[in-house]
């Protein structure tokens, strides 16, 4: 029987504390420990993106990554884009514009697109396809995806 691990992060601005194996990822640790059931396991090789997150700022994903690498760290998943009863704009515009279709990937999507428009607020379409690229989506062919970010962008820079 393997040592279990008491673990310490904030995820989404809530501190958490939690017991975790050794070889457990954050994306089993998300979904089975903290029960935010938002980030998706689509691959669990780190190949399409459903299980997006960010890690202390940085888009990582959560099936690659081991819980106990995360003590004292900072995740933010798809339960925090939205504040109190206010979609985040990226949400609303994929809502709008039909950015989603069966919701697997769209997590992912919506963590890596934010993860965009906190780095580049003005993103051409090139650069949304190229950013978005390691997020796999079944269903949509991308251009609804692609139209949703860069309105959410322009919403979010006033434009």
């Amino acid at each position: 029987m393997s040592k279990r691990h008491h673990i310490s992060v904030a995820v989404n601005g809530d501190d958490y504390d939690f017991l975790c194996e050794p070889a457990q990822t954050l994306l089993d640790v998300l979904r089975d420990e903290l029960m935010l059931t938002g980030t998706k396991e689509g691959c669990a090789t780190g190949d399409c993106g459903a299980c997006s997150v960010m890690l202390d700022g940085r888009l990582v994903c959560s099936c690659l990554v081991l819980a106990v690498e995360t003590e004292g760290k900072r995740v933010d998943t798809i339960e925090g884009m939205a504040k109190d009863d206010q979609l985040h704009p990226l949400q609303r515009s994929f809502l709008e514009l039909n950015g989603l279709q069966c919701g697997i990937c769209t997590p992912g999507i919506l963590v890596a697109a934010r993860a965009l428009l906190e780095k580049n607020p003005d993103p051409t379409e090139t650069e949304v396809r190229y950013w978005l690229a390691g997020n796999l989506c079944r269903c949509t062919g991308y251009d609804k995806v692609v139209r949703s970010v860069l309105a959410a962008a322009a919403e979010m820079r006033g434009a």
